[in-house]
């Protein structure tokens, strides 16, 4: 492996290769972005997240062969008024429909007749207190979404001249009658506009943050802007193929995978590209050739960064075992980008960096103590010589060694108290919830919660396949306290033993109390069935329904959690094992990952539950969290750990820990610093599921960065001594020879 990198480095770092190497990245960019569609034009508006045989699924399924709905894909029109509807705003409202039915829009399916009903008809519509009216409009199922919201911008010009209603954003406590449009068509044009303008907010964001960063940390405006071209021609190269890959139906991409892959590129991409930048910077203090100083650094910090790009894209990819498809989705097209981004460093960063030279780091060139005697002769002045290193390296490395007891003990404690949280936290799975809260269709479906009774905004249908038994099930639900009302039984069009209730609850229908209230109506109904002499019960009822689907994520997600994180552990502990070679340090780098995890999931919770108000945390994050931080954190402790393999070969066991920490404390906490940074962008996104993602994720960053990996982890390896690295051979050989000269 040393040969082949060797090998590859005389390759890549050469005078002439150069050239070679970047006129070949931009022809591949050039082509591929011309042939190949970009990922972006390719984003599955596709909201079927849960299995095939998942019971909701199969309740929606049940629902269609037997209780078909051909009206469409409704558009729901919330008007509001403070101080109530009148007469007159029902007869605008009438006038609309009046058009609609003469004036059809190009993708409406159904309106209903409003016009023909009494106006007295239509106020006993309205809600209780006749403040709101909810009025449906239905479309065509196979529209898309630009033919969707070109009908609905035409629909908004039709009420503004027949009934002068400009309120569709004001405030809702303003006077006047005001309309908010959501339901599956609403919801589905205002995430698609909620996208598309924070992809561009995120892109600008993170670009200007990084380069922000690079230029404070290190300091030099062209070091900065290279590993952002590194970046940038990787996503040329990334983009076009996963846009490949959706088009041929091989993958399925979403905005918020896009989203988060954008921010992982910047992220771990700049990442890499400082392992090898720092590396080459050390060699140049000692290498007057820069070719050849290009080459060592690829020697020694290039198999780091293969194992660390191979560790992440293999821990990221164990999401593709998952069975809800919000999960999935992001496999693919992670492991790629983190792949991809691999090769760029390995290829195209040497090629920028021997086109550059020492140029790179102007104003602070790095020079050999020969290069500066020469200049400080010519120039007739003394020049200042360069840190090697940092003062915080050199106490960090200091303190690990001398006091490696009190450090563990002082982390080991923050971070349980830390993790103590994470019991407290509460999970929603409701995706409406996770939009802002003065987005039209959600201001819409606020309303419809507030005037009407709350179960109404998505009825739970209970359908049983009765076997041709009579069941009293009506009675028996409606006896039920968070049971509002359920509707006379419907027998199927095609099979009559199939009967369905629709059912309203008395409560928050995507509360996390309506969620656990689903498996009483199961265990209610399949009693029924019992009772009635149905054999196999159980295979006889399904619940559909926003609450139902809500149970099923809850449910399915526990599951991949249960499976994935295991998964991720033992990759992860192979994948060190091979490296490493040692049981020992395989398992407290294990351990400590794993409590660096839970300590950013519990101050997570404390920011997002305390700060910033959030009644529950997004059920998807901590399995997001914990792939993420499980897999960059290898990066850190494969960077660290093999720098302090690297030195025991030709020093004593603390003296390595010591050197090594020191090595590499700066590269990791600028690494560390960027990559936190560029999750937290995330927060800038509109979406809660992401703010929510970056904030747990740029914790535990941090916490890996300044705790974990430069205090914990050597600290625990100096307590270990030589057993740290246990079987390893090479330890026991360098004891032996220290033995003898003693």
């Amino acid at each position: 492996m040393k040969n082949l990198i060797n090998s590859f480095a005389a390759l890549v770092a050469g005078s002439k290769s150069r050239w070679v190497t970047i006129i070949l990245w931009i022809l591949l960019v050039a082509i591929v972005s011309s042939v190949w569609p970009q990922v972006n034009n390719e984003e599955s508006g596709s909201s079927n997240l849960l299995p095939e045989d998942a019971m909701s699924v199969q309740a929606s399924k049940i629902m269609e062969d037997e209780f078909p709905n051909d009206s469409g894909v409704p558009l729901l029109l919330v008007w509001y008024k403070q101080s109530g509807l009148t007469e007159e705003d029902l007869e605008s409202i009438q006038s609309v429909y009046r058009e609609l039915i003469n004036e059809p829009l190009a993708q409406q399916s159904l309106v209903p007749d409003f016009n023909a009903m009494p106006v007295q008809a239509l106020m006993e519509s309205t809600s209780s207190d006749q403040k709101a009216l909810t009025t449906p409009i239905f479309f065509n199922e196979s529209a898309s979404t630009e033919e969707l919201e070109a009908d609905v911008e035409k629909l908004k010009e039709k009420m503004v001249e027949l009934t002068n209603i400009k309120a569709f954003d004001e405030d809702l406590s303003t006077d006047g009658m005001h309309v908010r449009l959501t339901g599956p068509v609403g919801i589905q044009i205002d995430a698609t506009a909620l996208f598309s303008q924070a992809d561009i907010t995120l892109l600008i964001a993170t670009v200007l943050l990084v380069l922000g960063l690079l230029i404070a940390l290190y300091r030099s405006p062209i070091l900065a802007v290279i590993p952002l071209i590194g970046v940038v021609f990787a996503y040329g190269l990334i983009s076009p193929l996963l846009g490949v890959m959706a088009r041929n139906d091989w993958i399925v991409v979403d905005s918020q995978a896009i989203s988060i892959m954008t921010v992982l590129l910047f992220g771990a991409g700049t990442d890499y590209c400082l392992f090898l930048i720092s590396r080459y910077r050390d060699e140049l203090l000692l290498e007057p050739n820069k070719y050849k100083a290009l080459q060592l650094a690829i020697a020694n910090s290039g198999g780091a960064i293969l194992m660390s790009a191979l560790t992440t894209a293999i821990g990221l990819f164990t999401l593709s075992l998952a069975q809800y498809a919000s999960y999935d989705r992001f496999a693919v097209p992670f492991s790629v980008a983190i792949i991809i981004m691999a090769i760029a460093v390995m290829t195209l960063l040497p090629a920028l960096l021997a086109l550059f030279g020492r140029t790179a780091f102007f104003p602070f060139i790095p020079r050999t103590e020969n290069m500066i005697q020469e200049l400080e002769k010519k120039k007739g002045k003394q020049i200042r010589r360069p840190k090697i290193r940092s003062k915080f390296s050199k106490v960090t490395g200091r303190i690990v060694t001398e006091r490696p007891w009190q450090i563990i003990i002082a982390s080991a404690a923050l971070l349980v108290i830390l993790a103590a949280f994470v019991p407290r936290i509460d999970y929603t799975y409701g995706v409406l919830q996770s939009f802002p809260e003065d987005m039209p269709s959600r201001e819409g479906f606020s309303i419809i919660e507030e005037h009407y009774p709350p179960g109404e905004i998505a009825p739970v249908q209970v359908i049983v396949d009765t076997n041709g038994e009579e069941l009293e099930l009506q009675e028996t639900l409606s006896d039920l306290s968070y049971i509002e009302q359920v509707e006379e039984s419907r027998s199927g069009e095609v099979n009559e033993n199939v009967v369905q209730w629709t059912v309203t609850l008395a409560i928050d229908p995507y509360s996390n109390e309506a969620v656990n209230y689903i498996p009483e109506l199961i265990d209610i109904t399949v009693n029924e069935l019992d009772q009635a002499g149905v054999e196999n019960a159980s295979e006889h009822v399904w619940i559909g329904g926003e609450t139902a689907s809500l149970y099923d994520t809850d449910r399915i997600t526990s599951s991949d959690q249960n499976k994935i994180i295991p998964v991720v552990l033992i990759i992860i502990a192979a994948l060190l094992l091979i490296y490493l070679r040692s049981i020992t340090a395989m398992l407290y780098l294990l351990v400590t990952v794993v409590v660096s995890f839970l300590s950013a999931l519990g101050l997570g919770w404390i920011i997002i539950h305390y700060i910033l108000g959030a009644d529950a945390m997004q059920g998807l994050i901590p399995l997001y969290a914990f792939v993420f931080l499980v897999a960059l954190g290898g990066d850190y402790n494969i960077f660290m750990i093999s720098s302090i393999w690297k030195n025991r070969k030709r020093m004593s066991m603390k003296k390595a820990i010591k050197e090594g920490v020191e090595e590499t404390s700066s590269v990791i906490s600028s690494a560390g610093l960027i990559l936190a940074g560029t999750f937290s962008v995330l927060a800038v996104m509109p979406i809660q599921v992401l703010v929510q993602f970056g904030i747990v994720t740029a914790i535990g960053v941090l916490l890996d960065t300044f705790i974990v990996r430069p205090l914990l982890v050597p600290s625990i390896t100096t307590v270990l001594g030589k057993y740290a690295y246990w079987p390893g051979k090479l330890w026991k050989r360098q004891d032996n020879r220290e033995k003898q000269r003693g």
